[in-house]
């Protein structure tokens, strides 16, 4: 499968609650999400399509991946430029962060349950990382449910660490929710973390391709 994010759009809002009433108890309404996509000034919602033949096009309206080009590097290597719609591609999984003075706060993150452990979250995960840096975050928040210990492993694996807990947080069973923060990701550090995880998932999505589609060019060098 080749996958691609973009921006959300108000006319990906329907897609988007399919995916959400799968994961999650409750939703939110249509008016919401038009809310939060007309804040542009403190919030960013992507998605992410899928195609199952190449190639999809890339989208020209992409969010803001310059400081760490690997995503740049995955889209431009799978999908050339076109003029073509998105829109035939179904969305596959969608997120966003709001910017609270110097923290983007991870609101929400899902997959299709039929794409989950496929890389999809992961990548999702980094285009919300990319617009946190676009927002000129200093550092990433979420909370995530105590008992899923899956997203819990890869908020780990890129940074994140338990800072507490919310009690009874999640109204449909009364489970705690767990905090978890980054350290600044404006380090030299963090970056160089970010980067090399980056590498790996575009290793790990590459291998997906070339299993559909031999004729997928090598990885590029990557040059930070």
């Amino acid at each position: 499968m080749y996958y691609f994010i973009e921006p959300m759009t108000e006319d990906d809002i329907a897609e988007v609650q399919e995916i959400e009433a799968q994961s999650f108890p409750s939703t939110w309404s249509a008016t919401t999400y038009k809310r939060e996509l007309r804040n542009t000034a403190t919030n960013r919602y992507l998605v992410v399509r899928m195609s199952s033949t190449p190639p999809p096009p890339h989208p020209e309206n992409t969010p803001n991946l310059r400081r760490h080009g690997i995503l740049n590097h995955i889209m431009s290597a799978f999908f050339p430029s076109t003029h073509e719609t998105t829109q035939q591609y179904p969305i596959i999984g969608y997120g966003g962060v709001w910017l609270t003075v110097d923290d983007a706060h991870i609101t929400t993150i899902a997959v299709d349950p039929r794409y989950r452990g496929s890389g999809v979250g992961e990548l999702l995960l980094n285009g919300l990382i990319d617009a946190a840096y676009d927002l000129e975050a200093k550092m990433l928040t979420l909370e995530v449910r105590v008992s899923n210990t899956v997203a819990q492993r890869l908020y780990v694996k890129y940074g994140f660490l338990p800072g507490g807990t919310r009690r009874r947080y999640y109204t449909d069973n009364g489970e705690d929710a767990l905090i978890m923060w980054t350290e600044r990701i404006d380090t030299p550090e963090y970056q160089a973390l970010l980067s090399e995880l980056r590498r790996q998932l575009y290793t790990r999505l590459q291998q997906q391709v070339t299993h559909t589609n031999p004729k997928i060019m090598p990885a590029p060098e990557f040059h930070e």
